[in-house]
């Protein structure tokens, strides 16, 4: 059995937030990035067996913040860092991780059946992943969506719930694997 080891030199993993309540429009989504991650796929010949995900929380920044009435300041990406942190409950649970369970072939890839843990709590998660063969390897991408209650978590808010983050975030990863 071969294992191949991903990180952030291998490509990207980005976490985007949207905006509700009623004081929406003054708020901005919000486009986040993990500078420490690791990944790895166990491989049965050419077929992937077990994938697996560590995110290290500190290492959260704050790429950019669109919409809101003014643009996003530095001062509000490090705010908004340490409210994401907070909400994360990262002093306690300093990494979220995700474990394969099972791992099928569909068209384009593969299907990921697994558990997510975030802030201590594990769910259930199925994340469909593409792969497309390049020149000198792979291209490997996965979109998903995590809902912060299923994960017992509540969203950041503020003006007493008049501007909050959506309850939904999205993940994009993205990695080309050599051969």
């Amino acid at each position: 059995m071969d294992t191949v080891t991903l990180g952030p030199d291998d490509g990207e993993l980005v976490l985007t937030t949207d905006k509700t309540g009623p004081a929406a429009k003054t708020g901005h989504r919000l486009t986040i990035t993990f500078s420490d991650w690791t990944g790895t796929v166990d491989f049965d010949g050419t077929e992937p067996t077990a994938v697996s995900l560590t995110v290290v929380l500190e290492s959260l920044t704050v790429l950019s913040g669109e919409g809101g009435l003014t643009p996003m300041t530095a001062p509000e990406k490090a705010m908004a860092r340490t409210n994401a942190l907070k909400s994360l409950k990262a002093s306690k649970f300093p990494q979220i991780t995700y474990r394969s369970t099972g791992v099928s072939p569909v068209d384009g890839g593969y299907r990921l059946d697994g558990e997510l843990t975030v802030a201590g709590k594990t769910i259930g998660k199925q994340v469909d992943v593409t792969v497309g063969e390049t020149g000198s390897g792979w291209d490997v991408a996965a979109a998903t969506t995590v809902s912060h209650k299923a994960v017992g978590l509540k969203p950041y808010s503020l003006a007493m719930g008049a501007l909050k983050v959506a309850d939904e975030v999205g993940l994009r990863f993205h990695a080309a694997v050599s051969k």
